[in-house]
């Protein structure tokens, strides 16, 4: 079924999408809201089923306000027929452009959230776009340990996630570590709810702040942030080691414990430093990574940022260089939801100026004020918190990389020496990490690393790209596939 054609296509439904799409509603523009979750927010905002609880549970969120301000208009628009919302729904590929008409053809599927009452009967199979709004966000960014695939291991977002979506507390005695802010909330989310949190392992050291204190007060809602998890830590007496990190996750057929270690300001362990807890749950958490697949299959440029993750380029007005496709949210850097709001709405008022509506230049410059605010606080938090760039040297030969093909350092040592892989797209080819159900979402940063580290070089541009270029954006059904018209190549 081809639904009719819209002005304007947003992808996500997460901070930034649901500022772009309500935007683009308010100024006169039709627009259709694509998001693979059940209800709209995002995983910032994710929160139980509306049709179940009640408008005041929303216990650990951030600028709730914003969201409800944002999902009061987008029903406001949905009712008046400016914005057609399809929840549990994936974009699985995106056509090239129509030549005649200039609009692309947006094929779609239904999402691993969606249920019988979610049919394939009740939603487009495609969608016809003059103008295009990606706002893919962003997950977890994970780092190989020893031990990190046994059950009880989650990331840090993973944890959160069952707090904020169902109120499920993953373990009764956990260990929090990476690196970052986000573990603050993550820890302390556990203990509210019960958990005995042993330990946060912050694998940097505060005082890498101190060269960026002018940036990080541009934004004084982070400072009072942060005060406010330091007193719910001090509530809870949970310990915040620095310079430390998880050396190994001990168990049989779970987690039963770990080691824990100092390490030096390259992330190289110290000998001697070694701890261990007893934990039957951990949260690995390295900062966030966008997701590119979109960006990358329209072919918007990319760049890698200053946190090593490869982002979509764009200019001040979140144009993407693609005629007709505006990029918002993490999928530009990673930079919390505050930015990606401002970034959404921008890119509708640019799309909508493009397409010739009447826009305020001062909005505009209003919201390029914001989001170079917030981009200079990113920055600080991304140089305060990087990933160790000795990492690398945490592994042992049998520790498993590629979870979904079970591919361990050793065999990608061993590519590397026999066999010539001497980058991250040859090391995928020829000993398979990345290939499995995940599709390198959840080791493709590290074989970037490994790739490079095996050379003696940074990662590249093309190391990380190579793990993000992804022909079908989402598992998809093979009818779908046999469905395509055929004019189009995969």
């Amino acid at each position: 079924m081809t639904d009719r054609v819209f002005d304007i296509g947003v992808i996500g439904a997460g901070p930034a999408g649901l500022a772009a799409a309500t935007a683009a509603a308010s100024v006169g523009l039709s627009v259709v809201l694509i998001d693979a979750g059940s209800q709209p927010g995002g995983q910032y905002w994710r929160h139980p089923d509306e049709q179940q609880v009640g408008e005041t549970d929303h216990a650990g969120h951030h600028d709730w306000t914003t969201f409800t301000t944002m999902r009061s208009a987008l029903h406001t628009a949905m009712e008046a027929g400016h914005i057609t919302y399809l929840p549990d729904t994936q974009l699985w590929l995106i056509d090239p452009v129509k030549e005649a008409t200039a609009r692309r053809t947006l094929r779609l599927t239904n999402s691993y959230t969606a249920g019988p009452e979610q049919h394939i009967a009740r939603r487009p199979t495609e969608v016809t776009v003059d103008q295009l709004i990606l706002c893919p966000g962003g997950y977890d960014r994970q780092l190989p340990v020893p031990g990190w695939d046994l059950p009880g291991v989650m990331a840090a977002g993973g944890v959160q996630a069952l707090l904020k979506g169902s109120r499920t507390v993953a373990g009764r005695r956990a260990i929090i570590a990476g690196t970052g802010p986000f573990l603050l909330p993550v820890a302390v989310g556990l203990a509210e709810a019960g958990a005995e949190v042993v330990s946060i392992c912050e694998a940097g050291a505060i005082r890498n702040w101190l060269p960026h204190v002018a940036a990080a007060a541009q934004v004084p809602s982070k400072g009072l942030e942060g005060a406010q998890y330091a007193a719910l830590m001090a509530k809870h007496r949970i310990p915040y080691r620095s310079r430390t990190i998880i050396r190994a996750i001990h168990g049989e057929t779970s987690v039963e414990a770990v080691t824990t270690c100092k390490v030096d300001s390259s992330g190289t362990p110290i000998a001697g430093t070694e701890r261990r807890y007893e934990v039957d749950v951990v949260g690995l958490g390295w900062g966030f990574t966008p997701s590119l697949e979109l960006p990358v299959m329209v072919g918007a440029q990319t760049r890698r940022d200053v946190d090593g993750s490869l982002v979509a380029v764009v200019d001040d007005q979140q144009r993407s260089g693609i005629p007709g496709v505006y990029i918002a949210g993490e999928a530009t850097g990673v930079g919390g939801a505050s930015m990606a709001v401002a970034e959404g709405k921008l890119a509708a008022l640019t799309a909508a100026a493009d397409s010739g509506r009447p826009i305020s230049p001062r909005d505009v410059s209003r919201l390029q004020h914001k989001i170079k605010r917030f981009r200079g606080f990113a920055v600080a938090m991304h140089t305060a918190h990087p990933v160790p760039e000795a990492w690398t040297g945490w592994l042992e030969p049998e520790t498993v990389v590629c979870r979904c093909e079970e591919v361990n350092y050793g065999d990608l040592c061993t590519a590397h020496e026999e066999l010539q892989a001497d980058d991250a797209r040859t090391l995928k080819l020829v000993a398979r990490p990345g290939m499995g159900w995940c599709q390198g979402r959840v080791c493709g940063y590290a074989i970037a690393g490994i790739a490079a580290s095996l050379c003696g070089r940074e990662p590249s541009e093309e190391d990380l790209r190579s793990q993000g270029k992804r022909t079908l954006a989402s598992p998809v059904a093979l009818s779908d596939l046999a469905a395509l018209n055929n004019e189009i190549h995969l």
